[in-house]
């Protein structure tokens, strides 16, 4: 049999367990120009509470009953596709299934020997393309400015400082304990952290830490740091808009500190985005980072969680801040 996990519920705030049905299914069989894909990596990600909602969004929401998906990295056991044979690995946008069949469309080979199959979910993935992409394009950086990343410590965030050390900039990153403070500026390279949990005056301990103010804002977390580091923002400031976690699981639009003066006083260009948006040039950006990696400029972390099972767990785990760097689920 074959084991996939449906959505069950729609989620009204945090979602839980119940929402999720694992469901035993027929394991299926290729048919001609197809391919048998078994399951080795989930990739699990905040933006997946956004498609539970039924909601006009950049993607489609999940189907209650059906299998929810993300990015896989899968093998192919069986293959009747002249573009694919057994043994290849592949990463694609997937169902939550231990084996399933595929077109081969929208699927890239990965390599093994280059780097572990879990990075193409996360260095050299979509979250290493987003950092790369949102801090580049929209960011802009240049030598001797301070950026300043909010979930610093997790996949697109750890990234987004490297990267700005790689340019040549002070770096400064928020994160939810002091261990990851620590690890932020010992295995990453930030210039300074800080931890929202302990701070009380999160406006006074970002002046602190960006005394030049901030140039750049790579915002991965939203709600009242937002608005923190907002007042600390300086004239021409770029402000990357990545993601919004605290803000995911509210049941009712949370409220803050207007921005629209901030912005024109100070001439500061916020910008929100996908990676989605830059999928024609991929593969120029997974050439970038895999040459950072490979000379040793860029160092990653993974939270890899064993077992089919424990898929949901993993990505409730997240609204936590359980996972250090990419949260990844081992089949």
């Amino acid at each position: 049999m074959n084991r996939a996990i449906y959505l069950q519920n729609r989620p009204t705030g945090r979602p839980a367990l119940s929402d999720f049905k694992f469901v035993e299914e027929e394991k299926p069989a290729p048919g001609e120009g197809q391919i048998l894909l078994e399951t080795k990596y989930i990739s699990v990600d905040p933006y997946l509470r956004g498609r539970m909602i039924d909601a006009k969004s950049y993607i489609p929401p999940f189907e209650l009953h059906k299998p929810i998906t993300s990015g896989i990295i899968a093998e192919v056991k069986e293959s009747k596709h002249p573009d694919f044979k057994a043994g290849d690995f592949v990463n694609g946008m997937l169902a939550w299934k231990e084996f399933q069949v595929s077109d081969g469309k929208r699927l890239t080979k990965v390599d093994p020997d280059q780097a572990p199959l879990s990075a193409y979910l996360g260095i050299l993935g979509m979250t290493g393309l987003t950092a790369y992409f949102g801090l580049t394009d929209i960011g802009k950086p240049k030598a001797g400015e301070t950026i300043l990343v909010t979930g610093a410590a997790g996949a697109v965030g750890s990234v987004v400082g490297q990267l700005g050390k790689i340019f040549e900039c002070k770096v400064v990153g928020i994160a939810g304990s002091d261990d990851k403070i620590d690890l932020i500026t010992s295995d990453f390279g930030f210039d300074a952290g800080i931890n929202y949990k302990t701070t009380d005056d999160m406006t006074a301990a970002v002046a602190e830490a960006c005394p030049d103010g901030v140039d750049v804002f790579f915002d991965n977390v939203g709600g009242s740091i937002f608005d923190a580091v907002m007042a600390n923002t300086n004239r021409g400031a770029r402000v990357v808009l990545c993601g919004a976690i605290a803000d995911y699981n509210k049941t009712e639009t949370p409220t803050g500190p207007r921005v629209n003066s901030t912005l024109i006083k100070n001439s500061i260009l916020m910008q929100g985005f996908t990676v989605g948006n830059y999928q024609s040039e991929f593969q120029k950006g997974i050439q970038k980072l895999a040459g950072w990696l490979k000379e040793d400029k860029l160092n990653y972390e993974e939270t890899i969680v064993e077992g089919f099972e424990h898929t949901p767990q993993a990505f409730l785990d997240l609204f936590d801040g359980k996972n250090t760097g990419k949260m990844v689920v081992k089949i």
